[in-house]
């Protein structure tokens, strides 16, 4: 397998993303800046990391959408090539239209830093195998997802809400009546969301928590490396043999 990160200016994720690709799930790794206009040779994983691009001028992820790799990074998630996109990168994927709706300032008007829990609602590369509850971070001020209720209903129907914010047994608060934001739903996003997916194959995953910031134990946890181990085992599935056996070195 052979992943590549994507750096933007105003990236402050990506050493955290290198070292869980590179270094805890071993796999090749390199990475590409914001001006290039193709992905290295060879790339199944194109992750982009959080921070804030380009200072999050205008909108976060609103000038990063159109950088010269963002480009190349749609038409790998058109040839089916998996895509991850995290915190700032979910922005970044929505504002690029790579997945539908949008990221908003949080319901309380507050920055949110802290662990939260999340449930998997469906399955795909980067969802096979997770448990039912995981404990990520989160680091975000813009992170409450919003959508049109015809986006809303085609989400449920077809199965692409990848994440749901929910409490550590995995309840997740819907009621009518609940205020928008609530320990569960830390930043207000309808439905509780906190990831989607998209793309040819469902190859297209964005969403708020950090899980390379919970892949080791020293961090706190690893919850967050079985969704890393759950997209190399999908790469594997599509690799020839020689590729699979072939030199996995470091960036």
């Amino acid at each position: 397998m052979h992943a590549t990160v994507i750096l933007f200016p105003g990236s402050n994720a990506d050493a955290e993303m290198v070292r869980t690709l590179r270094d805890v799930l071993q796999v090749r790794t390199s990475i590409a800046w914001h001006r290039d206009a193709e992905l290295p040779a060879g790339t199944d994983l194109c992750a982009i990391p959080g921070g804030f691009s380009y200072g999050d001028y205008l909108r976060a992820g609103a000038i990063a959408r159109v950088s010269p790799i963002v480009a190349a990074i749609r038409r790998h998630a058109e040839r089916g090539g998996l895509v991850l996109g995290v915190c700032n990168g979910f922005q970044i994927l929505t504002e690029a239209g790579l997945l539908p709706g949008a990221l908003t300032r949080n319901a309380h008007l507050r920055f949110e830093c802290r662990d939260v829990h999340v449930t998997p609602q469906a399955e795909g590369p980067f969802l096979t195998g997770l448990p039912r509850v995981l404990r990520l971070p989160i680091a975000h001020a813009e992170g409450r997802y919003q959508a049109s209720p015809e986006t809303l209903r085609a989400l449920e129907e077809s199965r692409s809400i990848a994440f749901q914010y929910c409490d550590r047994e995995g309840r997740i608060g819907r009621t009518p009546d609940e205020a928008p934001w609530t320990e569960a739903n830390p930043n207000g996003s309808t439905l509780s969301i906190a990831g989607i997916q998209g793309g040819p194959r469902r190859n297209v995953l964005g969403l708020m928590p950090h899980p390379e910031r919970m892949s080791e134990d020293f961090q706190g946890g690893a919850d967050g490396r079985s969704l890393f181990d759950a997209a190399v085992r999908s790469a594997a599935e599509t690799m020839a043999p020689a590729e699979i056996t072939g030199d996995a070195g470091g960036a």
